[in-house]
């Protein structure tokens, strides 16, 4: 209804602090209800009419299941997870294992909370399960944001003007706040692109292959590991190429051409590669690092803030860990406070998500070394921190969640 205000026009009242977050994906769910869980009075707004099942497999380390935790989520989320016993990184020639790293019971000693694989709908929808649905505004597009001294104000499509203390912009890579607060800025190509399958488990049970494994070879690396109990096997083929590729979940690869590609690996990745069926073609992107993510009420958060590679299977704990971080600024905020918190949010946040954005593209120019001494170099200095550590070098950041009693590494 045009005209309709959510809150009141300008500051909140009678005590409320009021939120509205942009965007249903993993962050803006987090975001919703860290901030609800804070005491804030939280409208999501996303502008599909429905959530569907999207996506294929995702990693959760514990840094960002530590934080489901303290949402109460994270039994939810765990319940139709795996939770891999190691990580093996193989050659990609014969499948030679490289080193191994411990991500089941030993990490979540070590961390406090499990590693877990999964799929990204069976996360969305424990997230979304969390969310009262009055909280939840579908089919809701956003073609505004403004601010005053007062309030933040969106915009939506249908003219409706919603009024709240704080704005929190989760609307993806894509983010149509990115361009609003800071100007014209494109998400970039990575000149990398991925092949995405899932697989019944009946299809590969001959394989014998390792619960979660990254093979290495020149110019792409292939990952697999289980999702859904053990029930799916999600599979992700990338490979380097300087011709820009759709950014889709749903673009199909032409039949066999993930073979092509992948000629001369391993049996057993091309065996996983032609049982694979449907196999879907997607160009990763990123967005050039901000120095800032906030503009007075309003901040940014998740992949409209920091996308990056997903090489070190970071990019949604890094949300996560922004909606922790965003709530610890705000939790005692009053609403004429607003600014100043999401100041400290960024300066809490901006440094580690941006390592990480640099770290995940370095760990893809190393996955990708051409055969030769590069790639033996790299082997050895692998091997050499494997026989000495039982987690991978990320591990350190998987102690730190955002809040600020935890230290960043």
């Amino acid at each position: 209804m045009p005209g309709g205000t959510y809150g009141v026009e300008g500051p909140a009242s009678g005590g409320r602090r009021t939120a509205i977050v942009v965007g249903a994906g993993i962050g803006g769910l987090a975001a919703t209800l860290s901030l609800r869980r804070a005491g804030w009075d939280v409208v999501l707004v996303e502008q599909a009419a429905r959530f569907t099942e999207v996506g294929a497999g995702i990693q959760l380390a514990p840094n960002a299941t530590r934080v489901l935790r303290r949402l109460d989520v994270l039994d939810a989320v765990a319940a139709p997870a795996s939770r891999p016993s190691h990580l093996s990184f193989r050659s990609w020639s014969d499948g030679a294992e490289i080193c191994r790293y411990a991500t089941g019971r030993e990490a979540e000693e070590e961390f406090g909370a499990p590693y877990l694989l999964l799929h990204r709908a069976d996360l969305h929808d424990a997230l979304v399960a969390a969310v009262p649905p009055g909280s939840v505004r579908l089919n809701t597009t956003v073609v505004d944001i403004t601010q005053d001294d007062d309030s933040a104000c969106i915009t939506t499509a249908t003219g409706e003007r919603l009024h709240a203390d704080l704005v929190v912009a989760a609307d993806g890579i894509r983010s149509a706040a990115r361009q609003w607060l800071f100007g014209k800025d494109e998400a970039v190509f990575s000149g990398t692109t991925a092949y995405r399958a899932l697989l019944p488990s009946a299809e590969v049970a001959d394989l014998g292959l390792a619960p979660l494994a990254v093979w290495l070879g020149p110019d792409r690396h292939f990952v697999h590991y289980w999702v859904r109990r053990g029930e799916l096997l999600n599979v992700v083929a990338v490979f380097s190429t300087q011709e820009p590729t759709q950014e889709s979940w749903t673009a199909q690869a032409e039949p066999g051409e993930q073979l092509r590609e992948f000629a001369g690996w391993d049996a057993r990745v091309l065996t996983i590669l032609e049982r694979a069926g449907r196999v879907l073609r997607y160009g990763i992107h990123t967005r050039t690092p901000l120095t800032r993510w906030n503009v007075g009420r309003v901040a940014l958060l998740g992949d409209s803030a920091h996308a990056m590679v997903p090489f070190q299977a970071q990019g949604a704990a890094q949300a996560i860990l922004d909606a922790s971080a965003l709530t610890d600024a705000l939790a005692d905020a009053t609403p004429t406070e607003v600014p100043a918190a999401l100041a400290r949010y960024t300066a809490r946040r901006l440094p580690t998500a941006t390592a990480t954005q640099s770290a995940s593209t370095q760990a893809g120019r190393d996955f990708h070394l051409p055969d030769g001494p590069e790639a033996g170099s790299r082997n050895a200095r692998m091997a050499a921190h494997a026989a000495e550590n039982r987690f991978m070098p990320q591990a350190a950041a998987w102690r730190a969640d955002g809040r600020d009693d935890e230290p960043d590494s």
